[in-house]
């Protein structure tokens, strides 16, 4: 899918981003050359900044975070553009797994974690959101907040209902930290059983169950924020070291705020 620039300017707050003459621009990629500036931003966040352990396929070239899956996604940019310019470069970017994307490609990211069978009857109208990725300078929350809304309409333009998504917490103190983070959050934001899925890889419990303090990753909290529910326990990914949490959120529960944002997606979109 192809997509224009998206009609509105956002400017970050200027107190809190590093450039103040720069504004924040969404984008879909509309070529090979825009898919691989997302990925060389995931790599640089995933693999310099986290250690993630990245398995791209033979012949990526060096500095990109690449799957199989970028071939069937779409892919939103956000770009710090200096004013009175016309692009920047890429400090935020999320990719979405279509229904009908994921039928031809014949399942999910989030399945090589987690068994998915209670969410069967919901794949038609379900997408998959992930590689979620904001660089250091800009996760003061706006990125996220103009991803989401253009993420929502696009979602809505496909007549998709619920957004399936996966948070990464650091596990390399043995999950300690992700263990006492679920069961904060799972007290209020489990969802029922009937959606709940089942780790093909499950986080092992630590020795000792409960930290100190309980810090809840950015991600996770948008998501929160967008009356998400936790899908189940979380999973173990040895090659990001870390912990995925299975996370759904619907469209038709989403707060207000996010479906004026929707809203304005669509209008301008048509």
């Amino acid at each position: 899918m192809q997509a224009s620039l998206h009609p509105f300017a956002h400017p970050a707050p200027a107190a809190l981003h590093p450039q103040p003459a720069t504004e924040l621009r969404l984008s879909w990629a509309r070529s090979a050359a825009d898919v691989r500036e997302a990925q060389r931003l995931r790599h640089a966040v995933f693999a310099e900044e986290k250690g993630a352990r990245l398995r791209p396929p033979p012949g990526t070239p060096e500095g990109l975070d690449a799957d199989l899956y970028d071939a069937h996604c779409e892919h939103l940019l956000v770009r710090a553009v200096p004013l009175n310019d016309d692009t920047g470069p890429v400090v935020a970017t999320y990719r979405v797994l279509l229904p009908e994307a994921a039928k031809r490609l014949g399942g999910l990211y989030a399945e090589q974690r987690f068994d998915l069978t209670r969410l069967r009857a919901h794949r038609p109208r379900m997408a998959e959101l992930g590689r979620a990725c904001v660089h250091a300078d800009h996760r003061h929350g706006a990125a996220l907040l103009l991803m989401w809304g253009e993420l929502a309409g696009l979602l809505a333009r496909h007549g998709v209902d619920y957004a399936l998504g996966s948070v990464s917490l650091c596990a390399r103190d043995g999950g300690a930290q992700a263990w006492a983070v679920w069961q904060q959050v799972a007290a209020q934001h489990l969802a029922p059983l009937e959606w709940q899925v089942r780790s093909r890889s499950p986080l092992p419990r630590p020795l000792r169950p409960s930290v100190s303090e309980v810090t809840v990753d950015p991600l996770l909290r948008a998501y929160l924020k967008m009356h998400g529910q936790l899908l189940g326990e979380p999973a173990w990914d040895g090659d990001f070291q870390c912990a995925d949490l299975p996370v759904m959120v619907r469209l038709d529960a989403l707060p207000s705020r996010f479906r004026r944002l929707m809203s304005q997606s669509v209008r301008w979109a048509a």
